[in-house]
């Protein structure tokens, strides 16, 4: 028989279900679970920090890469695309000026009528559909800001003027050099408008009938003639079709002496003096 007044050892307390069974003497008692109770609840989503984490607005950087309009300039007569180029400081010469204005000036870059407009820092060309295609979609004030940008570009480079009617060239130095270089420039005959007039001033004065009697081709009987001063035999072996066969044509003389050049010296631009 077990001795008086000695206790058992009480049980732990279970708190795995709904109610807890507490051994005391005898008597059962229904205690609730204190987990319940005493678990901290997870902390709520915050909907205004997701908000906040929102994309950059597209919008906003279009706006940033904003560029200045191009300069304009009207052509007037006696230019060319490389004094344009120069008196800008386009970066890549005349080439890159030709690049941008090709619809304005024409296949011919030695060639440029006065009148016509170019834009000093236009694109050579927009971009194509194909890039276009692989963007992804932005908000529909980012598709406007680019729309609106497209027809800016598109607007720039249409606005040259139509070359419907063929081109008409004045009777005068002028128009024979321009002429002459639109000649050039279907046979592949290389040659500036600045390296032309520049030599005619040198031998003719821009004196279409002139002729020299006195220098040793004279004394051969074959005197320098026309603007260029071109003998008759390298005249004739230098003609160019599609020109009078008269060594005194203006246009027909410059053509073969642009001709002859260019097979002796690589171009009209590279003669200095007597050629």
């Amino acid at each position: 028989m077990p001795a008086q007044g000695k206790h058992r050892r009480p049980k732990p307390v279970s708190l795995s279900r709904g109610i807890a069974a507490v051994t005391t003497g005898g008597a059962v008692l229904a205690l609730p679970v204190l987990g319940a109770t005493t678990a901290s609840a997870a902390p709520a989503h915050s909907v205004a920090a997701e908000k906040a984490v929102a994309p950059v607005s597209v919008t906003a950087q279009a706006n940033s890469v904003t560029k200045a309009a191009p300069a304009k300039h009207s052509v007037v007569s006696g230019e060319t695309l490389s004094k344009i180029a120069r008196e800008y400081s386009v970066s890549g010469g005349w080439k890159k000026l030709y690049e941008g204005n090709r619809k304005a000036v024409g296949e011919n870059p030695n060639l440029i009528h006065p009148g016509i407009t170019l834009t000093i820092g236009a694109k050579a060309a927009a971009p194509s559909d194909a890039k276009a295609g692989k963007a992804t979609k932005a908000a529909p004030a980012a598709e406007r800001t680019a729309t609106a940008e497209r027809a800016d570009r598109s607007e720039r480079t249409t606005a040259a003027p139509a070359a419907a009617a063929p081109a008409t060239y004045t009777n005068d130095l002028d128009g024979w050099i321009k002429e002459s270089l639109a000649v050039m420039a279907q046979h592949g005959i290389p040659g500036s408008y600045e390296g032309i007039h520049r030599n005619i001033i040198r031998e003719s004065s821009g004196n279409p009938n002139a002729i020299n009697n006195w220098d040793s081709n004279a004394v051969k009987g074959t005197p320098s003639k026309g603007l260029l001063q071109v003998i008759d035999p390298t005249f004739q072996a230098y003609h160019v079709p599609g020109t009078s066969t008269d060594s005194y044509d203006p246009v027909a003389n410059i053509t073969a002496a642009c001709n002859y050049a260019a097979d002796r010296y690589g171009s009209i631009d590279n003669v200095f003096g007597a050629y």
